[in-house]
């Protein structure tokens, strides 16, 4: 198994070194050295419906009625979640409320605390 990077267009592992760029047999994509090292530095920027930049270890209220899937449960608007957790995807909030568990939020419905 090779040490380069897979392919940032098609993912592909079967990468090769030509010169000072890597190139994709599959695709044809070739790239820098240097795009694979700033790619690695990549940080999760998240913010809130106010536009604040959040953080981990945050405190944020709920500005949104939430149905809670496969529940009849709700988290009500102003509940206010402690030390969340950023993660990447579409629902960027890990978290625990209290009377309802482990849950994921979406960024859109919590403002900065």
């Amino acid at each position: 198994m090779s040490d380069f990077p897979k392919c940032p267009n098609c993912n592909s592992e079967y990468t090769y070194h030509d010169g000072k760029v890597y190139v994709c047999p599959e695709c044809a994509h070739e790239w820098s050295n240097d795009a694979v090292q700033e790619s690695t530095d990549e940080v999760i920027l998240v913010r809130d419906a106010s536009g604040n930049v959040l953080n981990d270890g945050d405190s944020v209220t709920v500005i949104k009625d939430l149905k809670v899937k496969g529940s009849s449960s709700v988290v009500k608007v102003g509940t206010k979640v402690k030390n969340i957790r950023l993660v990447g995807g579409d629902h960027d909030i890990d978290c625990k409320i209290d009377g309802i568990g482990s849950m994921s939020l979406k960024s859109e419905f919590v403002r900065k605390a």
